[in-house]
């Protein structure tokens, strides 16, 4: 679990995805215990421009869409965990767009898709996340690194500038939800950027540290509105954002003529078929403005709090 936040944005490092990874860990007994819960690793995390119209299909009537000129701010959270109360896992979080609670606004996840059973339980029961086992493919091809880097002038007007770095290796992530014994495809997420285990003297950004508030629940399991947060510190650098491309699954009613069909990233196009999975793969597949890579990151998670709606534009805490 994750809570992200609009103002940052994260690709992360590819030091813990040299090795190809399929289904995630069974673990029976959970190994979470009291929070608040501790995760270690690094994270990507990319800031799209989603259309209203898809975030809204997935937001709750209690809350108000952050948004301007029929867009609003979302995009995903991909993270490799080393260290976890469920040991070592990988996480995608799709994030539709931004919610308002005065004075700030807070994230509202999609879907969360982990290749650990004992995280995907724990997420819907307990912090309620709309969380589906999922399999990671990862595949590593190694490029030659161009001698030219372009510097972003604005990042080091906002303190965080840096060299966006030509690609060094190329990464494709694969990301498949599974339902039973079938699968299903959700996107392929395709890297460039440095591996630090091997190039050590890689400037990895300045230290920081942030609190990051996060909506949840109206689920299958947790029917309440739930707040929680995040305490995050890490090193954090911009990066290029990665290419995103997957498979809007045709309708019951399509499917004797097709199954389904392939749409790259950046797209503008509105996905038409009214499910949840289609509409999760329309917010991956929307226009990236700004992509961060977190290395080091060290993550806090608090235990989510209920929290009952006062109007249809605010949120106040259960006593």
């Amino acid at each position: 679990m994750i809570c992200v936040c609009v103002c940052v944005c994260v690709e992360f490092s590819l030091q813990s995805y040299m090795n190809d990874m399929e289904v995630g860990k069974i673990k029976c007994a959970s190994s979470y215990g009291k929070p608040p819960w501790i995760f270690k690793g690094s994270a990507l995390y990319q800031l799209h421009l989603v259309k209203a119209e898809t975030a809204k299909a997935f937001i709750p009537k209690d809350f108000r869409l952050v948004e301007a000129f029929g867009y609003t701010l979302g995009g995903f959270f991909l993270a490799s965990y080393d260290e976890s109360p469920a040991g070592d896992f990988d996480e995608l979080v799709v994030i539709p767009g931004i919610v308002w609670n005065p004075p700030t606004s807070c994230a509202w996840a999609a879907r969360v898709l982990v290749n650990s059973d004992e995280a995907c339980d724990h997420g819907r029961k307990h912090v309620g996340l709309p969380s589906q086992v999922a399999r990671f493919t990862k595949k590593i091809t190694p490029v030659q690194r161009q001698p030219k880097a372009k510097t972003n002038g604005f990042l080091n007007m906002i303190g965080l500038g840096t060299t966006l770095y030509p690609p060094e290796d190329f990464a494709a992530v694969q990301v498949s939800e599974m339902q039973g014994p079938s699968t299903k495809d959700i996107c392929n997420i395709a890297l460039t950027t440095a591996v630090p285990a091997l190039k050590s003297h890689k400037w990895m950004g300045p230290t920081i540290k942030m609190s990051l508030p996060s909506f949840s629940g109206h689920t299958e399991y947790i029917p309440n509105l739930l707040k929680y947060s995040c305490h995050i510190e890490c090193r954090v650098r911009a990066v290029k954002p990665a290419k995103v491309s997957g498979t809007l699954y045709a309708s019951e009613e399509d499917n004797e003529q097709h199954s389904s069909r392939t749409v790259n990233s950046p797209t503008t196009e509105v996905v038409s078929m009214d499910n949840g999975r289609n509409l999760s793969i329309s917010v991956m597949l929307s226009r990236p403005i700004l992509a961060l890579e977190f290395n080091c990151l060290t993550m806090r998670v608090e235990a989510p709090i209920v929290v009952s709606s006062s109007s249809k534009r605010s949120l106040k805490v259960s006593n």
